[in-house]
């Protein structure tokens, strides 16, 4: 199968919004910067231009975490060229190439051809960007995908791998229907096979703090026998203070329900290697495997303890 895989090169969208005058940065960045991704932004219901005066857009929600338009000043060229290189851009490229074919080369039909990715600078005063140690994505919404970082010496080498995370999400919900009444257990698999895809590709040294952070006991004394029975909630307001923890909750206005950082993804991810070594499945085909096969045959994960294997804490 023949992938069209087109890089949005942010690094030279910032350079012009650097040159513009304040008054034309956001409408810039808007439009150059997130309208290639107007598709993603229609399915996921976020408006393009807010119906009123502050209200919520794509602008709103790109200043949650990553570098407002109109703070893209010369006080940015150091990180911005931490992005710049030509070698950078590559090896982006050369990353989402190898995710995605690695599902062709395993027989997972990918039923999306046109791809577009980007890196956006990432806001590092942002508190939720901060406690995902400066980097994150966004690729569930098929042919788009999306990777945000600071730039340091944590966060650069964590790219591919991150970029493989996202291309997981974005092969799995090609084959398999969102739903709007979504439940944890959907979402924590899903994390699950995203992480596990990309440590199957770059190895274990690159995890993400959304696992790394967890460390076994916490894991198996507190999230798993709380987690277990919460499988088939639905509900953003439901599942987020389970999948993200407490903190990020109250960030966004949830409730806290006793759950550490990144509770969800640290389980799900456990989850997902406990059903791999138990079923021999290659993590391609597991990817496009529903969450209640997965979680049926894993009934045992939730009464055994989880050990710590080739995991390094950051």
């Amino acid at each position: 199968m023949s992938l069209n895989i087109t890089a949005l090169r942010s690094d030279k969208i910032y350079q012009n919004i650097m040159q513009a005058v304040p008054a034309e940065k956001i409408e810039l960045y808007r439009q150059k910067m997130l309208s290639p991704f107007m598709e993603k932004w229609n399915i996921q219901h976020i408006p393009f231009r807010a119906q009123e005066p502050g209200g919520f857009d794509v602008i709103t929600m790109n200043n949650w975490m990553n570098i407002a338009p109109e703070a893209i000043t010369a006080d940015i060229k150091e990180p911005l060229a931490a992005i710049s290189s030509e070698t950078f851009w590559q090896q982006c490229q050369e990353a989402v190439e190898r995710n995605l074919h690695a599902f062709i080369e395993d027989g997972v039909t990918l039923n999306v051809s046109e791809y577009i990715y980007t890196i956006l600078l990432g806001n590092p005063d942002s508190p939720m960007l901060q406690i995902n140690e400066g980097i994150s994505g966004d690729g569930g919404i098929p042919g788009y995908i999306i990777a945000n970082l600071v730039p340091n010496a944590y966060t650069l080498p964590r790219i591919p791998s991150v970029l493989a995370h996202e291309c997981n999400h974005n092969v799995r919900y090609q084959h398999i229907q969102w739903n709007p009444a979504i439940t944890l257990g959907e979402m924590m698999v899903s994390e699950g096979l995203a992480e596990n895809f990309a440590t199957s590709l770059y190895g274990e040294g690159l995890l993400g703090p959304w696992v790394t952070k967890t460390d076994m006991n916490t894991l198996n004394t507190i999230i798993k026998p709380k987690i277990k029975d919460r499988l088939s909630v639905t509900g953003f307001d439901q599942i987020h203070p389970y999948l993200y923890g407490d903190e990020l909750a109250r960030m966004q206005h949830f409730s806290p329900v006793g759950m550490p950082y990144a509770a969800g993804y640290a389980c799900g991810y456990h989850l997902i290697r406990y059903y791999l070594n138990k079923t021999g499945q290659p993590i391609t085909e597991a990817t496009i495997t529903p969450a209640s096969v997965i979680l049926a045959e894993i009934e045992d994960f939730w009464h055994e303890d989880t050990i710590f294997q080739n995991q390094r804490l950051i």
